[in-house]
């Protein structure tokens, strides 16, 4: 595997959800740290949604190893940050077998 242009700096954040007073649970983010990674594009995706018109790109994120339960590794249902880009965090795997690097597949739009 060729090593990876590592020129873009990602914020990882996880969902912590707090009671909002009213029953409910109001959304927040929580900065976990950053990556500097590769961000590669993948497919696009166009729909209508309730009569709304809604994209979502799909990128593959190449970032540094991190061993698995360490709060800096990534993980589905976590979001990467890019200044106001927001990149859901679909699945990550190893990219190559010394640990050197993950890759991490995002979606970055509306679509669910």
């Amino acid at each position: 595997m060729r090593a990876p242009d590592l020129t873009r700096l990602l914020t990882l954040e996880a969902r912590d959800d707090a009671p909002d007073g009213g029953g409910g649970v109001a959304a927040r983010w929580v900065r976990l740290g950053a990556h500097w990674a590769e961000v590669r594009p993948g497919a696009a995706v166009e729909q209508v949604l309730g009569g709304v018109e809604a994209s979502a790109v799909t990128h593959r994120v190449t970032l540094r190893w991190a061993p698995f339960g360490a709060p800096s590794r990534p993980k589905p249902n976590q979001r990467f940050r890019e200044g106001a880009r927001v990149f859901d965090i679909l699945g990550v795997t190893e990219a190559d077998t010394r640990n050197a690097w993950l890759i991490a597949w995002v979606r970055e739009g509306g679509l669910a």
